[in-house]
């Protein structure tokens, strides 16, 4: 492929990012964990990539959107990788799917469900998706010192939304609700639709990525009548995202890593 001055989707280059990059689905809140930052300053705009880059302790960071889905997420991830960027932590939403996860709880997981397609360009399907460990630890520690409610645990992945939440719809019905009860037996805590794929091709780019997600609802709650409200404040776990990162560069810098 023909080298560009900037890459093909984010429109960053070399030096506009900094090695750790935090990655929420959403364009629109970018700019609110950007606010976290020292110097932040928006370095493009491309289309469902907001690109945001300031300091954290003194270290250069970044904060990039990645749209819907693992294809959207895995080219952000590309091409950040090949503009500097080797660490990276997904905050996002999620929906419960464990009866003990509630509206507005945090989730950090240890790996996730490849219930998807785009790691399958990756690595074949035996190869595990699993979050780095020093990134899991710093979410898990930045979650408690925040005095959140936190689950660890495996995610559930999946490429399509009303699949899981209008599955007899789907021509294939028979089997997301075999699947999805299997998740339910497995004591998986939520589904979401990006780690898988970034859990992946990290380990193919030979990167660190870890996740932690608000919890907005649990339909099997709800199914199961017990109480059940929407929480779509995603605020506690940008913090847990950003204390987290602040962590894991002084564990870094300690550990020369």
């Amino acid at each position: 492929m023909q080298e560009l001055e900037k890459m093909m989707h984010i429109h960053c280059k070399p030096g506009d990012v900094g090695r750790y990059c935090i990655l929420p689905g959403d364009p629109g809140r970018v700019e609110s964990i950007a606010a976290y930052f020292d110097d932040a300053k928006q370095v493009a705009y491309h289309r469902e990539y907001n690109v945001w880059t300031g300091y954290l302790l003194g270290e250069k960071v970044s904060v990039c959107s990645t749209g819907i889905g693992g294809p959207s997420a895995s080219i952000a991830m590309e091409e950040l990788h090949k503009c500097g960027a080797d660490t990276f932590i997904r905050t996002g939403t999620c929906g419960g799917i464990d009866l003990n996860v509630q509206s507005g709880d945090i989730v950090v997981a240890t790996g996730a469900i490849r219930f998807e397609h785009t790691s399958l360009e990756y690595a074949p399907i035996e190869f595990p998706a699993v979050a780095d460990l020093d990134i899991t630890n710093c979410l898990v520690k930045a979650t408690k010192n925040l005095g959140l409610p936190l689950h660890t645990g495996i995610v559930q992945n999946k490429d399509s939304f009303y699949g899981q939440h209008c599955p007899e719809k789907s021509p294939v019905y028979y089997d997301l609700l075999q699947k999805w009860e299997s998740w339910k037996r497995l004591g998986v805590k939520a589904s979401e639709m990006e780690s898988a794929a970034l859990f992946v091709v990290s380990s193919a780019l030979g990167c660190r990525t870890g996740s932690c997600f608000h919890v907005v609802w649990n339909q099997e709650r709800e199914a199961a009548g017990l109480d059940q409200k929407m929480s779509e404040d995603t605020s506690n776990s940008v913090k847990v995202a950003v204390e987290a990162l602040k962590l894991l560069i002084e564990e870094d810098r300690k550990y020369n890593r």
